[in-house]
């Protein structure tokens, strides 16, 4: 039993301009107002909340402790919350997590601001919370989020088929990705290299 990753505490990050704190109901409004910014919640392939969902969605995401624990994503120059993620399917029986349910405003999509928020969990994961395995999951329709998960140096591991509801009632097929922790430090060195280069995502 990993007793660090069974006893995740509230923590704040920050690297990069970007700050990682513990979602919690005063984010409502600028999570609003992140969906907003490219009228997220109209993208089946992602649980970007509708506007007047989001309040129920930060409960629930508060009530899914200890199995999954979520940041709010906020730009440390203007304060403004620009997005979402979390550690989730937390198993400290075999020291292992996933990164997910991350979503970002649309005009911070494509910029640092994945690199930095990636960075940091990854980094907490395996290094302070001891993780032996990083799991992430997407859509098999949502392609831009497979590219973005393959370009951090996952790796595919297969696809989960008839899987998980999506929002307009269709079921998905998920397609699952993973980091070991001997895979981190090269995966580690690849990312800081695409933040000092300003590379994409």
């Amino acid at each position: 039993m990993n007793e660090l990753l069974a006893n995740i505490a509230p923590l704040t990050m920050e690297l990069n301009g970007v700050r990682l704190e513990p979602l919690a109901p005063q984010h409502a409004d600028g999570l609003r107002a992140a969906a907003s910014d490219g009228e997220l919640w109209t993208l089946r392939v992602t649980s970007v909340p509708e506007p007047d969902d989001v309040d129920a969605y930060i409960a629930r995401a508060i009530e899914m402790r200890p199995s999954r624990f979520a940041f709010a994503v906020i730009d440390i120059a203007s304060g403004t919350v620009i997005g979402t993620t979390s550690y989730h399917d937390v198993t400290p029986a075999i020291a292992r997590t996933e990164v997910g349910y991350t979503w970002y405003a649309r005009s911070y999509q494509r910029s640092h601001v994945n690199t930095s928020c990636k960075i940091m969990m990854l980094t907490h994961a395996f290094e302070t919370l001891g993780c032996a395995l990083v799991g992430l999951r997407t859509d098999n329709y949502n392609h831009a989020s497979q590219a973005a998960i393959e370009r951090l140096g996952a790796k595919r591991d297969g696809v989960l088929r008839h899987h998980a509801l999506r929002r307009d009632g269709t079921v998905r097929d998920t397609v699952m990705y993973s980091i070991t922790r001997g895979e981190w430090p090269e995966i580690k060195a690849h990312l800081w290299y695409k933040l000092e280069t300003g590379a994409r995502r």
